[in-house]
């Protein structure tokens, strides 16, 4: 393919030294234009060489400003010269004839450059178009995030809340907008109540609408449970959760622990998938794990889960807490931080003591990041982090 070649337009007074000019330049990849004023230069111009002295100086800027401009002259002390650098042209070559290859690779470089200059120009348009658009699909973004923050908290239960004198508080504390963490508790019957605390893994949209899933089987278990044999709800519960969520083939999985209280015979009927760290009960100065294990909810087909019992004290604390807990604690092992967050439970009586301890815990290991923070950033956790405390007997309704 042909070359395509760049016009250079010569603006100089009409005679042998323009001609000459012209054929110096001449070559086979330059094409050249005579001209005798900036009016005549037509848009594919590629750079004017011009001759000090022919181009007025109130046009040497404006000239500049529309095409790469090349200033010509045959003396040094050319007066014409001196305007023409003032005015912001700094491109110049003397005795042009003399020097007609130099020339000719001032005329290349001048023009490799302003292309380049065109194209970063183009390129900062267009970047700059893309960050309108990115911030706008942001701004949109976050305000959906926002709006379905709203909505996943407006689906929670009521706290603190007390269920045949058996009571009922959380902390529910995204690191973002949206939780994979949830939780649900209700009242069956006088008997028995029911409830459930999940965690999904990963975060954002899609770990929340499977909260807003679960919401909605759980109610609907409840309402077709007919009061009987309560030690198998739970197991049955998250079998068929874990068939739903295989069904809807959306690669999402879940830890959680069901329970069923019977508050007659003071009994939790529970079952369990993966949960970690496992369910605390605190029973005076008695502290211990609830026991059982069970595979994650939704990531394998055909799951039995176990079905277990814990004979409940009349006065009990039990704390159930997502894995976002344990990026609070200090420890480089696993078992480490369990040690760690059994004594801060043991310490606390509330939700709030819980909490505050585990901010202090987590303060230091967060101190580089937030050391420009402001006070309530300081106080952020670094990960979603739920905690439920069941308590009773004994709490009036």
């Amino acid at each position: 393919m042909k070359a395509k070649k760049h016009l250079i337009a010569v603006i100089d007074a009409p005679g042998q030294e323009r001609d000459a000019l012209t054929r110096a330049i001449t070559c086979h990849d330059m094409a050249v234009l005579a001209a005798t004023d900036i009016e005549q230069l037509p848009e594919s111009t590629a750079l004017v060489v011009a001759r000090a002295g022919v181009v007025p100086r109130t046009l040497w800027a404006e000239l500049a400003a529309r095409v790469p401009t090349l200033v010509v002259t045959n003396s040094r002390e050319d007066a014409a010269l001196i305007q023409a650098v003032d005015s912001g042209l700094l491109d110049h070559i003397i005795d042009p004839l003399r020097h007609a290859e130099l020339l000719r690779r001032m005329i290349r470089k001048a023009v490799e450059l302003n292309a380049l200059a065109r194209e970063r120009e183009r390129d900062r348009v267009r970047l700059e178009e893309l960050n309108e658009s990115l911030e706008t699909h942001l701004a949109l973004l976050r305000m959906d995030q926002q709006s379905g923050g709203h909505i996943q908290r407006r689906l929670l239960p009521a706290h603190p809340r007390t269920l045949n004198d058996v009571r009922f508080d959380y902390l529910f504390a995204p690191s973002l907008y949206l939780s994979g963490d949830f939780l649900d508790y209700q009242r069956y019957s006088a008997r028995f109540s029911a409830f459930y605390f999940a965690d999904v893994a990963g975060h954002g949209a899609s770990s929340a609408f499977v909260t807003v899933l679960l919401k909605y089987l759980f109610n609907r278990w409840l309402n077709e449970w007919d009061g009987t044999h309560p030690e198998r709800w739970a197991a049955k519960s998250l079998k068929a959760l874990n068939r739903e969520l295989q069904d809807t083939d959306i690669g999402k999985h879940a830890t959680l622990f069901v329970g069923v209280i019977d508050h007659e015979t003071r009994t939790l009927h529970y079952s369990l998938g993966a949960q970690l760290p496992m369910p605390i009960l605190v029973a005076g100065n008695t502290l211990s794990r609830l026991e059982g294990e069970g595979m994650p909810v939704g990531l394998f087909p055909d799951i039995d889960y176990p079905s277990l019992r814990c004979e409940l004290p009349p006065d009990f604390r039990l704390w159930l807490c997502s894995d976002g807990v344990l990026e609070c604690l200090p420890g480089k092992t696993l078992d480490t931080r369990l040690t760690e967050l059994e004594q801060l439970v043991s310490d606390s009586d509330t939700l709030e003591q819980l909490r505050e301890r585990l901010v202090r815990c987590a303060a230091p290991m967060m101190a580089g990041e937030a050391a420009q923070a402001s006070d309530d950033e300081r106080s952020a956790l670094p990960d979603d982090l739920t905690i439920m405390m069941v308590s009773g007997f004994g709490h009036a309704d």
